[in-house]
């Protein structure tokens, strides 16, 4: 994909990924600041704005005035067709004719300024053959776990003058997840705490906090280990310390009981493990140690304990004695029942 260029009049940038869309917004502002001096920039809010409005802004021309990028956001609500067998209201009528007008636009659009489309969503159509002839559209998807640690260790040394590892990179994409401007803020965090320029595993494990499910199979592996101590120790220390809400101890425990209690349901039906181990995320850890409990545990032994686990819920909800108390003596009567199964 071709970068932008400053003789781009129109250009659509849309997608989920907002981080690479702002960058590909400064970007674009910095080659027409480098091509025609001062920018000046105006906004409009796709939901409310008119069209004409916006043409308006961008066929306006006093002398010395610098270069015009008029900035369209929600540029998908500007444009969205009205419903086909409804009147509809107002803005859902103006999207057609409004449209028409910007392909009209597109034919011959003004050389004094520049139009800037934002979506989140975008419907493909006659527009975007005739913005290609002037300009580009381009699309922003979220990034793959690789790609989105590849990026943090292309990214972090020019951003925040630190380099990160791919290891490292990887277990913090693990930890937050592939949002790039989430992933952007941690590693100017990691940066500003790193002594030695370079950020490794143990930086990244120290300080980024879990994501709720790896918090979530930290206790399952404790419990699924039988060690009643070893799993009273985990949920301490994920209360404690880390601070989680008894929600997730609770959702942690019943989404444990609920795969165990699928997989001897379909064991017993004949149903291959291969075929519903990866629907059932029992590849993922401890999800081995599941499926041994499963192929020996009758479905009804498992149902009673969710039965358990979920009368528990209730208690906790409605303030019926200590809620740490509670979630103990749920994870060592989980714990021991599995360590006999």
């Amino acid at each position: 994909m071709a970068d932008l260029d400053p003789s781009m009049r129109i250009v659509v940038l849309h997608g989920k990924e907002a981080f690479l869309i702002n960058e590909a917004t400064r970007r674009y502002t910095d080659l027409l600041r480098e091509a025609y001096g001062d920018v000046a920039r105006f906004d409009f809010d796709g939901e409310t704005a008119e069209i004409a409005d916006v043409l308006d802004e961008l066929r306006s021309f006093a002398l010395f005035q610098p270069h015009k990028l008029v900035v369209v956001d929600a540029a998908d609500k500007f444009l969205v067709e009205p419903n086909a067998d409804a009147d509809g209201p107002t803005p859902k009528k103006r999207g057609s004719s409004c449209r028409r007008i910007l392909e009209a636009y597109a034919e011959k659009p003004v050389e004094q300024a520049s139009l800037l489309l934002r979506a989140e969503s975008w419907r493909a159509g006659k527009l975007d053959k005739l913005v290609a002839k002037v300009g580009a559209v381009r699309k922003y998807a979220p990034l793959k776990e690789a790609d989105a640690a590849k990026w943090c260790v292309d990214a972090c040394p020019g951003r925040h003058g630190t380099k990160i590892d791919r290891a490292a990179a990887r277990l913090l994409v693990e930890r937050v997840g592939t949002s790039l401007a989430r992933l952007d803020t941690e590693l100017a965090k990691l940066s500003a705490f790193s002594g030695s320029g370079s950020i490794g595993v143990d930086e990244v494990r120290e300080l980024v906090g879990r994501s709720r499910e790896e918090q979530a199979w930290a206790l399952q592996s404790a419990i699924m280990s039988g060690s009643a101590a070893e799993a009273c120790t985990k949920l301490r220390e994920l209360m404690e310390i880390s601070r989680i809400d008894e929600t997730l101890v609770t959702w942690a425990i019943t989404d444990m009981l609920r795969r165990i209690h699928t997989a001897s349901q379909l064991i017993r039906q004949g149903v291959g493990e291969q075929s519903f181990r990866q629907s059932l995320r029992l590849s993922w850890p401890p999800g081995d140690r599941m499926l041994e409990v499963a192929r020996r545990a009758e479905p009804r032994r498992i149902a009673q304990l969710m039965g358990e686990a979920i009368s528990t819920v209730h208690r906790t909800r409605s303030s019926f004695g200590d809620r740490a108390r509670n979630l103990e003596v749920l994870t060592v009567r989980v714990t021991d029942t599995i360590k006999c199964l």
